[in-house]
């Protein structure tokens, strides 16, 4: 296999359109972190890779890194799970959202994590199949993480979850005030 070109598989935790037809995937992959990638022309109508690249999706990527690119380029995309019931059910969404604005604010780039992605993907999992206990699922998902990134000792339990979160990020989530909406009894 050439060393420019590369297999991973990843989940698709954010995405913004570029130029013309362009995308660019943040991607939780299993190998190497959280990534960005170019998904050139997925914007086109005709594009064979579009419906594969789309957000919480779990995808096997082909990537390409050239010598004068800045971000590998999505050569193939197969998506291997699409967590339809969760993008079915608006309050799913929501918490699925939060997951990836999570990952997305407290995982540095290009740093393998592999506790972190398959957190992530058995979170999503358990969202997708569970109804009634997504207040605990995102519970442990957010101390699974704080532990998988060493912000957080593993016995160490906190009052208060997302403050601690937001003084990590020095900054507001988001998401957050509209977690109450998806959680269980308003739980948040």
């Amino acid at each position: 296999m050439n060393m420019r070109s590369y297999k991973t598989e990843g989940i698709i935790i954010k995405r913004r359109n570029f130029g013309e037809s362009d995308r660019i995937l943040s991607v939780l992959t299993r190998n190497y972190g959280k990534i960005q990638v170019r998904a050139p022309g997925v914007r086109k109508i005709t594009s064979r890779r579009s419906s594969h690249i789309e957000l919480l999706n779990l995808t096997y990527l082909t990537l390409y890194r050239g010598s004068h690119w800045s971000l590998p380029i999505v050569t193939e995309a197969q998506a291997q799970e699409e967590f339809l019931p969760i993008k079915k059910t608006l309050r799913k969404v929501g918490l699925a959202y939060y997951i990836c604005e999570l990952i997305d604010s407290l995982c540095a780039q290009n740093q393998e994590n592999r506790k972190t992605f398959f957190l992530t993907r058995e979170t999503l999992f358990a969202l997708c199949h569970k109804e009634s206990i997504a207040s605990s699922i995102i519970v442990n998902f957010e101390d699974e993480l704080l532990v998988a990134l060493g912000f957080l000792p593993r016995q160490h339990k906190l009052a208060d979850r997302r403050s601690f979160i937001e003084s990590i990020l020095e900054k507001k989530l988001r998401t957050r005030r509209l977690l109450p909406l998806f959680l269980d009894n308003g739980e948040g």
